[in-house]
């Protein structure tokens, strides 16, 4: 009799252990949410499953119970609870009423990361590199050299780097020309043209959006921030048309450069005009400038959009957070004006006060690019030589979700290209 309850009870335990699974809720309960993308994406690492349940509880995780995986959530400061076969199936029931604007999206297969990035790359220039590295998530840094020899197809997801595509190198001339960070840098961008067969450096890196357009029409997902945005587009626009000045590419800009411009090259913004003169610090009338927007960091927020879970879970996915209304944030390319953007692209986050889009999304051949405008979700002004933001210090920032919610999407994706 002792030898067959201890088998029943063997039973009872590994059945309980088996029907298992981690939730990780990512509403206002959850001690650090960054953190917690990154867990979800070191499970798809070890090759299990996960599920992104959309709209449930600010767009929480579930997985199948390890005590690997418990560990490694308790180790990184996350919040979860451990829940019967039973009670997930429960979840999901309730998900799947057709009343609940809510979906569970499987998450398979972990991406494979590139970030876009020169060598001379400053702390301060770039906010996904800071969240990928706090939330622990691997990625590889790529760019000129291993774009132009077709490295990129090698990758599942591909962020733009705070990058100037114009070959104007971030118009900061007329601010920091004579600074040696600013020397060194158009030395290292001269040189890589020339070994590329270009004289210039704006076509150099008209040759890598070219490059970046094919990774997109071949499936790829794009990830840009800041200036990578309306620069990315403005480039593609102005194929062939020379609106850099002389201290820039040796030579002045195209007198007619405006009337040049093609829309029909773009991703995502039409009918803007070129801001021409080197000594401005904008590229073109894309940006809502501070002037323009009539708004400071007391009262700058955006609201995200609210979509439909189960009949457009890609936009769902991207704007996945625990809040709706997420403060604003400044960079050199901060808002884009709304009348200015493609009828056919998603906007995901707006300004209505300012009549500007702050998160954008549209679809490429079999790829898809994301726009999100602004600098660091957390530093509302941030200067060039700032010491970069301390993530431990902003472990449930809202600005910082809407970035890894663009890691996770391609392992969805990829779901949904195999069935």
């Amino acid at each position: 009799m002792r030898k067959f309850l201890l088998l029943i009870t063997f039973l009872l335990i590994t059945t309980f252990t088996k029907a298992a699974y981690l939730f990780v809720p990512m509403d206002e309960s959850q001690a650090n949410h960054l953190k917690a993308y990154g867990v979800t994406f070191w499970v798809l690492e070890q090759e299990v499953e996960a599920e992104w349940l959309l709209n449930y509880r600010g767009g929480s995780f579930m997985f199948k119970y390890l005590q690997s995986f418990e560990n490694e959530l308790i180790i990184r400061g996350v919040s979860y609870q451990v829940i019967s076969d039973a009670e997930a199936l429960q979840i999901k029931q309730s998900i799947a009423s057709p009343e609940a604007n809510m979906d569970v999206m499987k998450l398979e297969v972990a991406p494979k990361i590139a970030v876009y990035s020169p060598k001379s790359k400053q702390p301060w220039d770039d906010a996904v590199t800071l969240v990928l590295t706090y939330a622990e998530i691997p990625y590889d840094v790529v760019f000129d050299d291993e774009v132009m020899l077709e490295k990129l197809p090698e990758y599942d997801w591909l962020h733009l780097h705070h990058e100037d595509f114009t070959g104007q190198y971030g118009k900061f001339y007329a601010t920091y020309g004579r600074q040696q960070w600013y020397i060194e840098q158009q030395r290292e961008f001269e040189k890589s043209a020339q070994n590329h067969g270009f004289t210039k450096v704006s076509d150099l890196k008209l040759a890598v959006v070219k490059k970046i357009r094919d990774f997109c029409a071949g499936g790829g997902f794009l990830f840009a921030m800041c200036s990578a945005t309306d620069t990315y587009d403005i480039a593609l626009a102005a194929d062939g048309v020379d609106i850099c000045d002389f201290m820039y590419d040796g030579d002045p800009p195209d007198r007619n450069a405006q009337s040049k411009l093609n829309f029909d090259n773009t991703f995502a913004f039409k009918d803007f005009k070129l801001k021409i003169n080197p000594y401005e610090y904008e590229y073109s009338n894309i940006d809502n400038q501070s002037h323009e927007r009539g708004l400071n960091e007391g009262n700058d927020f955006f609201k995200l959009f609210q979509f439909s879970a189960k009949w457009d879970p890609i936009p769902t996915m991207l704007s996945q957070n625990h809040e709706l209304l997420v403060k604003g944030f400044m960079g050199q390319t901060t808002a884009f004006k709304k009348q200015l953007i493609k009828s056919d692209v998603v906007i995901m986050g707006e300004t209505k006060e300012a009549n500007e889009a702050r998160y954008i999304h549209g679809t490429f051949g079999k790829g898809t690019w994301t726009f999100f405008g602004g600098h660091d979700p957390e530093d509302y002004r941030h200067f060039v030589g700032e010491e970069p933001t301390d993530l431990n210090l902003h472990p449930n920032s809202p600005g910082y979700r809407l970035i890894l919610n663009n890691i996770l999407f391609p392992a969805a994706k990829k779901k949904k290209q195999k069935t």
